[in-house]
């Protein structure tokens, strides 16, 4: 074996080794369902809306909003706008005849971005219990009963749920979220896991804390600075909701590139918190920095490593490594891979926060989303 072929495997061996430990450690635990100390609770709840041009599909939000297994008489709620479609009117005449739940609708005259949106709405919430979702999202019955009882336990002041169905079929965006509720579930029995999702979280209002005004990862932020004050973030896989996702590798770029963008923003920012909080600090965030920060380097370079090994041995028939590597992105976002979609789906996320990463770098990035128009009509 040649040196170009002994630098390639030690490569695969050393990225491949904090996955097979984490493996190794859900195997050992086998955590199943929530951590909390769950307890049946009703408490009065904020729902959290953001709102840009969501005229095509708010209607169907609001109806699966009031469609809740909740007494609609404890719920308010706040709605931030900055749209420059008919979103406002149709969510007032929608609320015209409802007495609950109670309608806060905050106008912005100009769109600032999410997080200062959602900065306004959190202080204007006057619940117990807030909940943030998204519009192009559908919610789980019994989500709030279910939220409510995590947050029931003393420990726990925020938890977030799990993406059960794809809308639009997505097995690219299945097999990675099928993953990545096992990992937040192992992080949640160990101490706390780091990401919170858009479609569905929920918060103690007394622990709400203000969120970086450039922030790109809203959610994650406050699940972060709520762990930093001591308290519990949790997962658990029986708070339910579905969202769209893409399986086409371009089109996937920019719905998951951004996102990649505000979580390594975020971790870079919180750095100081590693090796602190218990397991939290030593075992949930450095699997995460290698996740996003570390590992999607030195999954290029072995890609670059094992063409540049092949060559050598084999000359210019080793090109079939970079060719039979497009060839696995083709059939991955046509949904062909079967039981390695994902695997693909890790890869997948891997290319998109390497490109997170590059465009952080040139200092690209702001805090406002760009409407998917095809996974609008996907939700409706």
């Amino acid at each position: 074996m040649n040196m170009l072929a002994i630098a390639a495997v030690v490569l695969f061996v050393v990225t491949a080794t904090p996955y097979v430990c984490y493996l190794l450690l859900y195997a050992w635990l086998r955590p199943v369902g929530s951590p909390a100390d769950k307890e049946p609770a009703e408490p009065t709840v904020s729902i959290v809306l953001p709102t840009y041009n969501e005229a095509q599909i708010v209607e169907t939000k609001l109806d699966d909003l009031l469609a809740l297994d909740y007494p609609m008489e404890k719920v308010e709620l706040v709605v931030v706008d900055s749209s420059t479609d008919e979103t406002r009117a149709i969510i007032r005449d929608y609320f015209a005849d409802r007495d609950a739940p109670e309608l806060v609708l905050l106008e912005e005259d100009e769109r600032r971005g999410l997080a200062p949106a959602l900065n306004d709405a959190y202080a204007a919430a006057s619940n117990e219990m807030v909940v943030k979702t998204d519009c192009d999202s559908k919610l789980a019955p019994d989500v709030l009963r279910e939220a409510a009882a995590n947050l029931a336990d003393d420990e726990v002041a925020a938890v977030t749920g799990q993406h059960v169905e794809v809308l639009g079929g997505s097995e690219v965006e299945a097999g990675y979220r099928g993953i990545q509720s096992h990992i937040q579930q192992l992080e949640s029995h160990l101490d706390s896991t780091l990401i919170f999702h858009g479609p569905f979280s929920a918060f103690e209002t007394d622990a709400l804390l203000p969120i970086d005004p450039n922030s790109l990862a809203d959610d994650t932020e406050l699940a972060l600075k709520i762990r930093r004050q001591g308290d519990r973030v949790i997962f658990d896989p029986a708070v339910e909701y579905m969202e769209a996702s893409h399986s086409a590798f371009g089109k996937r770029r920019l719905q998951k590139d951004r996102r990649g963008m505000g979580l390594i923003r975020l971790l870079v920012q919180h750095h100081d918190a590693l090796g602190k909080y218990g397991r939290y600090g030593r075992v949930v965030l450095p699997f995460n920095w290698w996740f996003m920060v570390i590992s999607p380097w030195l999954v290029a370079l072995n890609v670059l490593a094992m063409t540049a090994a092949a060559v050598s041995i084999a000359g210019l028939a080793g090109f079939s490594v970079p060719v039979a590597l497009a060839g696995v992105i083709w059939l991955g976002q046509q949904d062909l891979l079967g039981p390695l979609q994902a695997v693909y789906a890790v890869f997948d996320s891997q290319v998109s926060l390497l490109h997170a990463a590059i465009e952080l770098l040139r200092g690209e990035g702001d805090g406002t989303w760009e409407v998917d128009e095809e996974l609008r009509e996907v939700f409706e």
